[in-house]
């Protein structure tokens, strides 16, 4: 993957973090410590997560070769799809609507930080497909992920909700956008 490529994909990977952090960060109204603490958790599952799936897709590389990137075509074109469905729900929502409640505690910023990593492990499993520098990859999804999550604190505590779901918007589009751009390029459609 190019540096381009890492980058798109250590956003988009981010966003959905960004947009629950705004959430956090709207309801608990945290210090820059704060913010950057849960930047911190965010940022370490979002790292690991992607591991894990490119450690199952690669014991599965040698049976799907042949597909493997209408695979990330597919993982990547789903994740994309549902954070930015779930982002636009969200936006259409009544103002009541649009963020779930946040809880304070170690325990739900744990199981944010995991529910919103999900979809890195989908990505990590099309990496291992695509023969990607996993350690590279994951440690700029990581970083991106504790920039962004750090940020949407900060940017909860001044503006509220709504910038979160946009982004998750965005981010989305930004997985779908490269997706197909794996596909085209192995299928020797983009040059």
């Amino acid at each position: 993957m190019t540096p381009t490529s890492i980058a798109v994909l250590s956003l988009s990977m981010s966003a959905d973090a960004f947009a629950a952090a705004v959430g956090r960060g709207a309801a608990h109204r945290p210090s820059l410590f704060g913010a950057m603490r849960t930047g911190l958790v965010f940022g370490a599952i979002e790292a690991v997560t992607p591991l894990l799936g490119w450690s199952l897709g690669l014991a599965a590389s040698g049976f799907v070769a042949a597909v493997d990137h209408w695979i990330a075509f597919g993982l990547l074109g789903l994740v994309g799809l549902r954070m930015a469905f779930d982002g636009s729900r969200r936006l259409s929502a009544a103002p009541s609507d649009r963020q779930p409640a946040v809880r304070r505690g170690l325990l739900p910023l744990l199981a944010t930080a995991v529910g919103t990593s999900i979809d890195a492990a989908a990505v990590g499993v099309s990496l291992a497909l695509l023969q990607a520098d996993i350690l590279a990859i994951a440690a700029a999804i990581g970083l991106a992920t504790f920039a962004m999550a750090s940020l949407g604190m900060m940017v909860g505590r001044a503006v509220g909700a709504r910038l979160g779901n946009v982004a998750e918007i965005a981010g989305g589009l930004g997985l779908v956008a490269l997706g197909s751009a794996i596909l085209l390029d192995h299928t020797g459609m983009l040059g």
